[in-house]
């Protein structure tokens, strides 16, 4: 293995779009969702650990999760944690963790990752984050992943690139795009130059650090004036220092869609966000009527392409539902259409504004 690679674990989001089972104080990437016996962090770990050192695999989370972590990654060192000191999207999580490496080791090659993904072919997505990581080493390049689309997803971003190969299978980037309405995303589709963007990035440190400077100058000069208190007993002081001066912005937006060395790798390595339930029960075993079932005593009648997810003391019936999602929490039930799924982050708001957090 290369002692110059690293990865950062991307773990610091709540997971509302999973709510009620995702909570506020123990999110999705918490949970094993899919009944693997692994939950999601676990399973991106180990997925890394194939072609990355240990001592070289961080995670960045804030201080309400170190101790999850630590506990559901115990071969992580702890000082391999990472906690921001408040969210502010990906980028000053990027900048976190890459103006430290900087400081430790300068030529460091670096992949972030949320998560919270599924990839179902790890040997796949080993190979595609070695061609990466080779690209950025001799390249002084900015790449993300990109998924080859199935169909047109409207929950997904899309990036269009340039057909003409800068090396094997690692092509130019044209321009990024929100997501899409259903008749864009077929647009996007029928062209054949657009993938879904992963969120997914390889760099080297030192090329990220100089996007930073360029694209977004304050977030730079407000890590790079803390630089010798990482990896110190005043690391914690400055985050804290930090992280109020930080504007509250995507690495996409901020860097990727403004550099001219932004590069692209089509990928297919049996990839989903698990955003959300949908995609969850696309991801999961179905029975005869095509529901997805977790929980020891859910009875089905009746009911079709339902996603239903339960504890096991609990008897709970479903009949006569079709393309619904019903999870049975302790102190929640959510029965919610599936072609609303999109909305459940507006129910937990309405939730909030009406009961306060105590079921958040």
């Amino acid at each position: 293995m290369n002692n110059n690679n690293y990865v950062a674990i991307m773990a610091g989001g709540i997971g509302s779009r999973f709510w009620p089972l995702s909570r506020t104080d123990f999110p999705k990437q918490f949970l094993d969702i899919l009944n693997t016996g692994r939950t999601l962090i676990q399973s991106t770990y180990d997925r890394f650990t194939l072609f990355i050192p240990k001592e070289n695999i961080y995670v960045v989370t804030t201080h309400q999760y170190k101790d999850i972590v630590a506990a559901q990654l115990p071969d992580i060192p702890l000082e391999n944690i990472l906690c921001e000191h408040s969210r502010k999207n990906t980028a000053p999580c990027i900048a976190y963790i890459s103006y430290k490496l900087n400081q430790l080791n300068p030529e460091a090659n670096l992949i972030c990752a949320p998560a919270d993904h599924i990839i179902l072919d790890p040997e796949g997505f080993r190979n595609t984050c070695l061609r990466a990581l080779h690209f950025t080493e001799n390249i002084k390049a900015l790449v993300t992943l990109g998924i080859k689309p199935t169909h047109p997803n409207t929950g997904y971003g899309y990036i269009q690139y340039d057909q003409q190969e800068v090396s094997e299978n690692v092509f130019k980037v044209k321009t990024f795009s929100e997501k899409p309405d259903r008749e864009l995303a077929k647009t996007f589709i029928s062209s054949g130059d657009f993938l879904w963007n992963a969120g997914i990035f390889v760099w080297q440190v030192k090329n990220i650090v100089k996007a930073f400077e360029t694209f977004l100058p304050e977030m730079h000069d407000v890590f790079d004036a803390e630089r010798n208190n990482f990896s110190t007993a005043n690391e914690k002081e400055a985050i804290e220092r930090i992280y109020p001066q930080c504007v509250n912005i995507s690495i996409d937006y901020g860097i990727m869609e403004k550099a001219d060395n932004v590069y692209i790798i089509p990928s297919s390595f049996g990839w989903s966000d698990l955003g959300t339930w949908a995609s969850a029960y696309d991801n999961l075993e179905k029975d005869y009527l095509e529901n997805a079932v977790s929980g020891d005593n859910v009875m089905i009648i009746d009911a079709t392409k339902n996603i239903v997810h339960a504890g096991n003391k609990k008897l709970v019936l479903i009949q006569g539902l079709d393309d619904f999602i019903v999870v049975d929490t302790e102190d929640v039930l959510l029965i919610c259409k599936k072609d609303k799924e999109q909305e459940i982050k507006e129910y937990v708001a309405e939730v909030k504004r009406n009961k306060g957090d105590k079921f958040i």
